[in-house]
């Protein structure tokens, strides 16, 4: 069964149990989920509401846009997951002789890559939302203001939990070229989001 499909108390639970899986990888991609459907839920709360039908169509687009978010982000629960088990599968090849030891290497060098991408990728999707998310919280229901902002901490707490599954997994990679590109964005993404979580967050304080 996929992680996905668990209930919310087996997932917890299955996260809580002594195994590597699910981790901070996948809990980041559910966290960037709950982000995407608590803008959908502040934008469909905007909806049909005489004070906002200027922003009607927009808060339409938002919800059509959320829904697309969270679906993909639900897919990262276990892709985040799958990535990690190759990583898993390649320490565990044989290295009894020199043959098998440089391809158990090669191997793990793949894997690593590929757990690193992926993280990275929900970290980028995450970023990309937040355009969206703080003109919702800006434009929206005013009585949905915190439920809002809870979707944008969601959303930071996505980004930054990716960006540490990302950076920790460099730390075994040996293609330099790869290792400094990444580093580079996980510095601008983890910059531009804190910022931009502090501004809303004192925005939100000064109407409330």
């Amino acid at each position: 069964m996929k992680l996905q499909d668990l209930t919310l108390k087996e997932f917890l639970e299955k996260t809580a149990a002594n195994e590597a899986l699910p981790g901070g990888g996948s809990s980041s991609a559910l966290n960037a989920a709950i982000a995407s459907a608590l803008t959908g839920m502040m934008a469909n709360l905007t909806v049909g509401k005489k004070n906002y039908a200027g922003v009607e169509e927009q808060m339409k687009k938002i919800v059509e846009e959320m829904e697309e978010n969270r679906l993909h982000f639900i897919n990262d629960i276990d892709r985040d997951a799958d990535a990690y088990s190759l990583v898993m599968d390649a320490y565990k090849l044989p290295k009894e002789t020199d043959e098998q030891k440089k391809l158990r290497s090669e191997k793990i060098q793949e894997a690593m890559k590929v757990a690193s991408l992926v993280p990275m990728e929900v970290a980028e999707r995450a970023h990309k939302m937040l355009d969206t998310i703080i003109e919702t919280i800006r434009k929206g229901n005013k009585n949905a203001v915190t439920d809002g902002m809870v979707g944008l901490m969601a959303c930071r707490t996505a980004i930054m939990g990716a960006l540490l599954n990302v950076r920790i997994n460099l730390g075994g990679i040996n293609d330099t070229v790869f290792v400094e590109e990444l580093k580079e964005k996980c510095e601008r993404i983890e910059k531009d989001t804190i910022t931009r979580e502090n501004e809303m967050t004192d925005w939100v304080k000064s109407i409330i």
